[in-house]
C-alpha cells in the first residue's frame, strides 16, 4: 500500500519528524492538531478559542487530502483540564455532524507549546487527493 503525505499551510507545520498527515489507501491519519495559528505561529488566548482553532487545523489537513469533516470516523481528543469537557463538546458539535465520529477523550498533564487541547483525526473516502 503507498502511502502519501499531506501537507498544508491551513495547518502548523510539523514541529517534528511526523506529518501533518497520512493518506493509505482510503484511509487518511491526521496527527494531533493543537490551538496554533498557522498564520501567525501564535496559541490563540482562551482555551475555547484554542479548541475551536485545533478543530480548524484538522480541517485544514483534511481539506488538504480532498476531505472534510463528514468523512472523520474517529478522534481523538487530549485536554490538559478534563473538568472542561463540557465546553468542548459544545464546540465540537459545531464541526462534526450527525452521526459524529467515534471518539476518545483523554485528561493529560500536559501538551506541547502549553496547549491546553489537541485534537487527532482519522478519515475515510477519496485519500490523498492534495489541493
Amino acid at each position: 500500500m503507498t502511502r502519501t503525505r499531506i501537507q498544508t499551510d491551513a495547518a502548523p507545520a510539523a514541529l517534528g519528524p511526523y506529518s501533518q498527515g497520512i493518506a493509505a489507501g482510503e484511509l487518511v491519519f491526521c496527527s494531533g492538531q493543537i490551538g496554533r495559528d498557522p498564520a501567525t505561529n501564535e496559541m490563540p488566548e482562551g482555551f475555547e478559542a484554542q479548541v475551536e482553532r485545533a478543530i480548524r487545523n484538522i480541517g485544514g489537513v483534511l481539506d488538504a487530502a480532498g476531505l472534510g469533516f463528514g468523512d472523520v470516523v474517529k478522534t481523538t481528543l487530549f485536554l490538559t483540564d478534563i473538568s472542561r469537557f463540557g465546553e468542548v463538546n459544545e464546540i465540537y458539535a459545531r464541526f462534526f455532524g450527525d452521526p459524529p465520529p467515534a471518539r476518545s477523550t483523554i485528561g493529560v498533564a500536559a501538551l506541547p507549546g502549553g496547549a491546553t487541547f489537541e485534537i487527532e483525526a482519522i478519515a475515510v473516502g477519496s485519500a490523498g487527493r492534495q489541493s
